[in-house]
């Protein structure tokens, strides 16, 4: 039986960015937060992490500036992405860094045949697995304190790890996968977009008209993203502009089945934006 207490905590779970200003957490909540994280599963049970939480307020206001500096290169190289600028970073009541060490990808299955590139990729997907989920529940742990937090993954950015690790000094190889910010909400918020359960669940084998084509992502990546990712409406349907913002796409967001033709498509290149869109016209413009 599943306990109601840990499911409502999951749902409780905010990336929030407005944060009340003067409010503080003691060290004894941060701790227990950050040992939701210790407890995360890792590859090979190494535990490649370590976790900096940045509670004096002349220090949070350096790593707010470092963030600052990196919303701004994404406004300036990554034109069109729907970005907010960091100064709500100034109101939390700590900054947890999440670090990963790349050097305990040695205790992941190593090649011994020729089957080099196989082992080495997925070495990495380990590793950046481990480290996810131990930023989940380090969000959990937050949620479960009433507390209200963001993931933001600027710091694993080049440019921005060499400064964080400079100003916090950690060994510039290791690296800030995972910048998670604490405070109190200023504003109450739903729940975000989320996919119907009953498209993302596969019975006993993929289903095929639950499959998302290369068209729906070109969609979303370019027309709909903005307004999922900051909307505070977990359903679409709730949308008064429904109409207007899915138009044909509409069943394909909303319900059970979002390819009912059933067909799979070839592995296509997702590297860049295929279509235009809002947000590549804006690409364009500017």
């Amino acid at each position: 039986m599943s306990d109601p207490l840990f499911q409502d905590v999951i749902r409780q779970r905010r990336s929030v960015r407005k944060f009340e200003p003067g409010r503080a957490v003691d060290r004894q909540a941060l701790t227990r937060i950050v040992d939701c994280g210790r407890w995360a599963p890792s590859g090979a049970n190494v535990q490649c992490w370590d976790f900096i939480v940045v509670d004096d307020a002349r220090m949070r206001d350096a790593v707010t500036g470092v963030f600052q500096k990196q919303a701004q290169r994404l406004v300036d190289h990554a034109k069109g992405f729907p970005a907010v600028k960091k100064t709500y970073l100034a109101n939390t009541v700590a900054i947890i860094l999440v670090l990963g060490d790349p050097r305990w990808k040695v205790c992941f299955p190593q090649p011994t045949t020729k089957m080099d590139a196989e082992y080495r990729d997925n070495n990495e997907a380990i590793f950046l697995c481990s480290l996810g989920a131990a930023i989940q529940n380090i969000q959990l742990g937050v949620a479960a304190e009433g507390l209200t937090s963001a993931w933001l993954s600027g710091g694993g950015e080049e440019l921005t790890n060499q400064e964080l690790s400079q100003l916090l000094g950690y060994p510039e190889w290791m690296r800030a996968y995972g910048t998670i910010p604490i405070g109190f909400p200023a504003t109450s918020q739903n729940r975000r977009y989320r996919r119907p359960v009953e498209q993302s669940l596969h019975w006993n084998g993929y289903q095929a008209k639950q499959y998302r084509t290369h068209e729906q992502v070109d969609f979303y990546e370019s027309t709909l993203r903005p307004f999922a990712m900051y909307r505070d409406e977990e359903l679409l349907e709730s949308w008064d502009d429904r109409d207007e913002k899915l138009g044909k796409w509409d069943a394909a967001f909303t319900s059970s089945t979002s390819n009912p033709a059933g067909e799979l498509q070839p592995e296509a290149n997702f590297s860049a934006p295929r279509t235009a869109g809002q947000a590549t016209k804006r690409r364009q413009k500017e």
